[in-house]
Parts: structure tokens; sequence; C-alpha cells
């Protein structure tokens, strides 16, 4: 295997265009391990004016772990995308394990070809095997899928556009990274379109939203399914295929957070001033209220738990069927998913979700997740967690922390992807890599991820413990298991229930979803044996005096009192959150860090445990703090401390210098090629390397080889 910086040691050989400039580590090296240092007082406290000034480099990749996708290329080379029970397999029966981000609006549509193909290369070389276009038909993109803001219609699209995505689509295949399509996003609908009542949805705008009125409105239903046939009936002019018979385009999405049992039933009452999609909503929860004896009064009144709820998942599955059966009738072969699960949607928005043959979700966290006691509210991963269905695959389409800039947003990738595997997740994006044009670098926020060096100094080594499987999937199933009453009657949530949220800490958390008399088409779970059963949202599965709980396999623990989250397996070992000022040991790492905040990951790359590798992967991540008005560059947080790591004698140690980068743009080719082949020794002691992080020479990754 080549080494991670896309060199091999004997010989500095470069492997593929994208290499890393390695220079010479003159970290200080301490001679002995002297325990813990201490935190400064208030890590806070410092100016991120003192931190170095981090360019992440758009154009290149800090590791090369495009080796986990060569099995794959081109992409599709294993059949069509299928469900198999919970989990996701090729057509040859290949599994299907996805680590993903989102590419969107500009990023799409205003980046040139030379770079597109440059970035497909860096995105597998970050570890990314699937990436969701989003945002095609957004108004304020110019252009997008329709031609841009100023088009008369939503019916034609643009030929450019389309030609722009056959070679993105092209560029990813060829580097085996499938694609996530959605459907609809935003559209915004025009008079022309054709659509019955439009004048009370646009409320004397020239634009209409349609989330939730093409529930009710026929002619809302029949431009998605117009727009559906003619996208995936387009051919790819580099590749010859058309969309739907392409098997690298591995799911497609019918339309993003539009579901009705939360959010946009509401749109449809009689005080939005909406009386054509109004009367038609009033007739359909009539008419629900009849054939199955409800009172009429509740079951239209969408804001509020009980009847209204077995209504809104009939209507939201009756449309769903529509559009995915529009979509199988036109040749689609991989899965569909009808929406999401957003916006603290609670436990009754999921029967309509799986219409669909994955059930998705999105979390969206804040400062501090990690310290989250889930003894007493939610945290991301618990909203993520309460998605997933028995017996369903569940995929998560977006996740990130706002505002931006949250100073510890570093600690999530790395969380994200532990919990991930530890809850058996079957496709995880990040939101999002770019929505500006990649042909400069970009900007500083909470969609452009690709030049964050909070971000990306942890997310190939996330991508790397997702893709393996790192962390074991749980060895407890907890099934909460409402019942029909519960489910449609209470407002059951990881907001209102600490047994989901507890659950999550302990082992893998799936939802059964009952019988329902009044939701015939809505098959109800069987309980796996073995499974511990819980019916009450109010039982801990922690104790009330806890303060940190470990999964169930051992391999993860989180402190939320202090705010750490740790892994502890043979492949990856890793401590996040809090950590500075305190010892914290692992199987084979022993982290002292001085930095207040921080994540460092240590990693085998040749898939022997860590005390038995010849080739480490070290990550470290801390505070990163863009310009004043959120602007570039950023500057970021040394981590400082100490490390000391079990590993055969005889390694020598590498590290990527931002200082290397720089010297090769401005022109000092010699001295940076010369950085690329020297190393150095570091202290051995009883079977330990003995490794101080020191400011003054700083650098997000080492290599131990």
């Amino acid at each position: 295997m080549p080494g991670v910086f896309g060199v091999h040691c004997a010989g500095a050989r470069r492997h593929s265009a994208l290499f890393v400039l390695l220079a010479a580590c003159v970290l200080n090296i301490g001679a002995t391990w002297a325990g813990a240092p201490s935190a400064r007082v208030d890590p806070h406290q410092e100016s991120a004016a003192a931190w170095p000034v981090d360019r992440v480099d758009w154009r290149t990749s800090p590791v090369d772990l495009s080796f986990l996708n060569a099995p794959e290329k081109p992409a599709g080379k294993h059949g069509f995308l299928r469900v198999i029970g919970d989990k996701l397999a090729f057509e040859d029966g290949t599994p299907a394990r996805f680590w993903g981000t989102n590419l969107t609006a500009y990023a799409l549509v205003a980046t040139s070809r030379e770079t597109v193909e440059r970035q497909a290369r860096l995105l597998s070389a970050l570890g990314f095997n699937l990436v969701r276009f989003d945002h095609l038909d957004a108004n304020w993109v110019d252009p997008n899928i329709f031609g841009g803001p100023r088009a008369p219609d939503t019916q034609r699209l643009d030929s450019k556009v389309l030609e722009r995505l056959d070679w993105w689509i092209k560029c990813l295949e060829g580097e085996g990274i499938y694609v996530w399509l959605d459907l609809e996003q935003d559209r915004q609908l025009r008079a022309a379109d054709g659509i019955t009542a439009f004048s009370e949805i646009s409320k004397g705008s020239p634009t209409a939203d349609l989330q939730g009125y093409a529930y009710v409105n026929p002619s809302i239903r029949q431009a998605m399914r117009r727009f559906d046939t003619a996208l995936l009936s387009h051919r790819n002019v580099f590749t010859g295929r058309r969309y739907l018979d392409d098997p690298g385009i591995a799911v497609l999405l019918v339309t993003n957070e539009n579901d009705l049992t939360h959010h946009f039933g509401n749109a449809l009452l009689p005080d939005k001033h909406v009386p054509w999609h109004d009367a038609r909503y009033m007739r359909a929860a009539a008419a629900f209220a009849a054939d199955w004896g409800l009172p009429e009064r509740r079951v239209w009144r969408s804001w509020e738990p009980g009847p209204s709820k077995l209504f809104l998942n009939d209507l939201e599955h009756r449309f769903d069927v529509e559009l995915i059966s529009n979509l199988r009738a036109l040749g689609v072969r991989v899965p569909i998913v009808t929406t999401s699960t957003w916006g603290e949607n609670p436990l009754s928005s999921l029967p309509a979700l799986t219409t669909g043959d994955i059930v998705d979700a999105h979390a969206y966290g804040g400062a501090s997740e990690l310290g989250r006691n889930p003894l007493d509210a939610p945290n991301m991963v618990d909203w993520l967690a309460a998605a997933q269905v028995v017996g369903r695959p569940l995929s998560v389409t977006e996740w990130n922390v706002e505002p931006f800039p949250v100073s510890d947003r570093g600690t999530i990738p790395l969380y994200i992807a532990a919990s991930a595997c530890l809850q058996g997740w079957d496709a995880v994006m990040q939101y999002a890599y770019s929505q500006l044009s990649l042909d400069g670098p970009g900007s500083a926020g909470n969609w452009e991820a690709h030049d964050d060096p909070a971000l990306m100094a942890v997310m190939p080594a996330a991508a790397l413990l997702y893709r393996r499987g790192d962390v074991r999937e749980a060895d407890r199933l907890y099934v909460f298991a409402p019942g029909e009453r519960r489910l449609y009657d209470e407002s059951v949530s990881p907001e209102t229930s600490v047994a989901l949220r507890t659950a999550v800490e302990k082992g893998r958390l799936v939802i059964a979803l009952p019988k329902t008399r009044e939701l015939p088409w809505l098959r109800p779970s069987a309980i796996p044996a073995g499974a511990t059963v819980v019916t009450d949202p109010n039982v801990s599965l922690v104790a009330r005096d806890s303060v940190e709980a470990m999964s169930d396999t051992g391999e993860l623990r989180r402190d939320w009192k202090r705010g750490i989250y740790t892994i502890d397996t043979p492949l990856t070992q890793a401590a996040m959150g809090r950590i500075g000022g305190r010892e914290i040991r692992l199987a084979d790492v022993d982290f002292g860090l001085v930095t207040g905040e921080a994540s460092v990951a240590v990693q085998s790359l040749d898939g022997r445990w860590i005390g038995n590798s010849r080739d480490i992967l070290i990550s470290l991540g801390a505070r990163a703090q863009p310009m004043p008005g959120n602007t570039l560059p950023f500057r970021s947080e040394p981590v400082e401390g100490r490390l000391a790591i079990r590993a055969p004698r005889g390694l020598r140690l590498y590290f990527a210098s931002s200082s290397a980068y720089d010297a090769g743009r401005n022109g000092l080719v010699e001295a940076a090629q010369a950085a690329r082949t020297r190393s150095i020794a570091v202290p051995y002691t009883n079977g330990r390397y003995l490794i101080d992080l020191d400011r003054s020479r700083w650098t997000h990754w080492l290599v131990l080889k």
C-alpha cells in the first residue's frame, strides 16, 4: 500500500497526481513521558491573531486515501445499488458503505472542466466515495438547471448546465465515487408552468415554493414528473448513458425537506389564506376521517398529535407512491428516497418515510455537542439515530454544526463517523464541501468545508475510520417500540425521550413501527430476535447520576461532564473535545495535550493493529478562525502537547508542512522537493515513540513509517 501522503518511504515515489510535500519533522522530542501537561488557565483567552495562518490548499490533498476507492473504479462496476434488508449492496453482492459530502449550486454549475477533474481526484484522496448534488434548481443560482432565475418557466432543462453535470458525473465515477441525485431541492415554480391556483401560493411574487402544496395540487405533481422524466432520460454526453441507466448514480431523492407530518402540513390550513389548496386538504381530511371512523375536527388539525398524524402520513404516502411509480415506470433501478426527517421531526413522521427504500435524516448541531448530557437534552447524533427503522437502511445526507464558525466544529467528523459505525448507518454525508466555484480558494463559511482547516484536519481520519468499519457495530440492539397510540398520540422524539437519547450511548437504536389500522400500507416492524425492547420513552438506560457512558463494545466513551470523547479500537485510537490538561490512555496511545480543545487521531494504515503497524497516520486538529468578516485565510490553533504511541521499533516520523505547500507555489521547487524525502528518528522508550508537539513546528498530519 502506498504511503498515505502519496509517497513510499523508499525512494519517495510520487503516487498519483495528488501528493503532499513532506518536510523534516523538527518537533521538540522529549526523552521521557512526563505525564499530562497542564492546560492553559483559559485556552480560549488566547487571541486567534496569535495562531499561524492556515491555508488549506483546495487543489491538493493533505493525505491520500484514494486506495479505498481503487476497487470501485469506475463507480458502477458492481452493478446497480440494492437494498438488502437493512443494508446496502450492489447487484454482484458487494457490500456498499458510503462516506460522502455535498456539492451544491455554483460548485456544480460554475467550476471549470480542468478543476472538476482535479477535484474528483481530490475528493477520492480525502476518502469520499459518494457525492450528493444539491441546489441545482435554486432560483439564487445563475445558471441553474432551468437556465437561471430569469427563465420563463421550469419546464425546460438548460443544456449547458446538463453538460457540466455530465462532466462531474464522468469524473467522479472515474475515481470510484458514486452520485446521490436530488430531483427536487428548492425549485421555484413560475406562472408559465401551468400550476393551478398559482397566484395564491406565489402571494404576489413571480415565483412560488412547492413545499406542502405538491401534496394536494395535481398540477405541481405533474410538473415534478415532467422534470424527473426529462432529467433522468438525459443522456450523458461523456459516458453515453442516460442518467436512469447509470449505476454510478446510486440513489435518487424525490423532494428535499418536504414532509407534511411535521413541517408543511401547516401550510395548507385555513388561516394560511390558500383557499383552493386548503379546500382540497380539508376534503381529503374529511374523507380519511369517514373511511376510518375518526373525528373530522381532529384529523385536519396538523399541528396536534393524534388522528392528524395518521392522516398526514397517509396523504404523504399517496404522493410518494405516485412519484415513485413514475420513476419506476421510466426504468429507474436504484433505491429511491422520498424526503428526510429533519428539523426535529417526531417519530410519528417515520411511517410515510418508509414508502421509499431508505430512510434519510438530517441534523445540525451546535457548540459543545460532546458535552450535551443525554439525561437532559439531545444532541445531533440522537436525532439521526432516532430515524433508523427496523429492517430499513439509514442514510444521512446532511450533518453539520452551526452557526459558523462554531469553535469546536473540528470534534464532529470523528464523532459522527464513530457513531455511524456503532449504529450501523449505511451512508453519511457532510453538508457541504462547497457551494461556490472550485476554481478559486472560495470563502469561509458553513457550506465551504473544503477550505476549513477545523474540519479538513480530521475529515480524512473520519473517512478512514468509517469506510473500514474500524468501530464495531454495537453488540446490543435496542428496539424502541412505542405502540400505535403512543406513536401517534404523543410527540415522542429525542427532545422528549430519555430512552432514545441514552440507548444511543450504549448500543444500536432502531424504531419499531406498529401495525396501524388506518395505514394498511404500513409494514409493521418485526422485532429481531435477541433485541432489548423498550416501550417507555421515559426510561433511562444509563444511571441517572452518570456523567459518562461507554458503548457496549467498549470502544467508544463519551464523558459529557468534561466534554470528551474517545475511540479505542485496534486500527483507530482518538481523543477529542476538552482534552487539554488531562492524561488519556488508550490501548496503544497516550495523549497528554496542552491545547485546551482538540481532536487527535492515531490510525494504522497497513491493516495491522496500531501496536504492530509500520504505517501510522496522526491527524491533529484544533480551533480555526477565519479573518474578520468570515474571510480567508483562517488562523488555526496549533495542537501542543505529547503523544506516546506503541509501535514496532525502527519507524521514522514525517509530517506535512504548510510552508512546503507555500514554497512549491512560490517557485521554491528545489527546497520543496528536498522536503519530501527528509525524516527524523524519534525517541523510542519501552516500546513507544515519544513525540512532543510544539507550535513552532506545526502541522495537521504526521506519519510514522
